[in-house]
């Protein structure tokens, strides 16, 4: 069943459990990680669990939890769900504390769910999804995985009503990532994303991309790359923890190469495949 948890208490999905004095409600005072399990395992837990923590440590969140006790409470919600193919989103917070600026003594708040898995349909996997180019309007810290969204959730929304899976984003013609997924193109055969600065966020599939990348002898390149460069490439594609690995077959009034997934993204995916039928 699909389950929450409050700051040491599981409760039910449905039930009122946020005070209205709580920063993550107020001010977006807060940070996130978004875990993907596959038949009841975790895909790169302890990764996800750094990037949480260092993230906190950006903020300076007074958070005291190990990588270990955070990755105990996991484990321990996913086992209480009894849910094999899974979302958990964990979020921590600056606490609850009368609304003011300044930050307040109180201890930090961890929320966290465990919800069904609901991957993309296959046949956007098969055919490949369409995208839009759109002003990167974030703040300067991307690399903070951070509650304040709301640039992002403007910008997906915009694509999504251009029927698009994906906003891919730009900083004076310089591509930086999707709205909620790091980006990529392909040129004569080698993989290239945008190195990783405060501009982007240190994705975690794009991890495990850059390692299959390695194993499969295909170069991966991390620098800087152009709007037209994009609507150029022989491939593009996007990750994240819940759309994998997604190919990317039209931007904007542009075909992308031939028009359908290429061969390089493809034999990503295989072998992502094999990673997780391995875990």
């Amino acid at each position: 069943m699909e389950i929450g948890y409050v700051n040491g208490k599981y409760v039910s999905l449905d039930e009122a459990v946020i005070p209205i004095d709580e920063r993550g409600h107020q001010f977006g005072d807060g940070v996130y990680e978004v875990i993907r399990f596959y038949n009841g395992k975790p895909f790169m837990l302890v990764e996800h669990v750094e990037r949480l923590i260092n993230s906190s440590k950006a903020i300076r969140l007074p958070i005291e939890q190990s990588v270990e006790d955070f990755n105990q409470l996991i484990l321990q919600a996913v086992e209480k769900s009894e849910l094999k193919d899974c979302n958990v989103y964990i979020q921590i917070t600056r606490g609850i504390a009368t609304r003011l600026h300044l930050f307040p003594n109180v201890p930090v708040s961890i929320t966290m769910t465990v919800r069904e898995a609901k991957p993309p349909k296959p046949e956007m996997r098969d055919n490949g999804v369409k995208a839009i180019i759109l002003d990167d309007e974030r703040w300067a810290n991307c690399y903070i995985k951070s509650l304040n969204l709301l640039p992002n959730i403007l910008a997906k929304q915009t694509a999504d009503e251009a029927g698009c899976y994906e906003a891919i984003l730009n900083r004076d013609g310089v591509v930086t990532e999707g709205t909620s997924s790091n980006a990529y193109i392909i040129k004569e055969g080698k993989i290239f994303t945008a190195p990783l600065t405060k501009q982007i966020l240190p994705g975690i599939t794009r991890m495990a991309v850059k390692r299959i990348a390695e194993k499969l002898n295909i170069d991966f390149v991390e620098e800087p790359f152009t709007t037209d460069l994009l609507l150029s490439a022989d491939e593009v594609f996007v990750t994240s923890t819940t759309s994998e690995i997604m190919p990317i077959v039209k931007i904007d009034d542009n075909s992308i190469g031939n028009g359908v997934p290429g061969p390089v993204t493809k034999r990503l995916y295989e072998q992502f495949q094999l990673e997780i039928a391995a875990l």
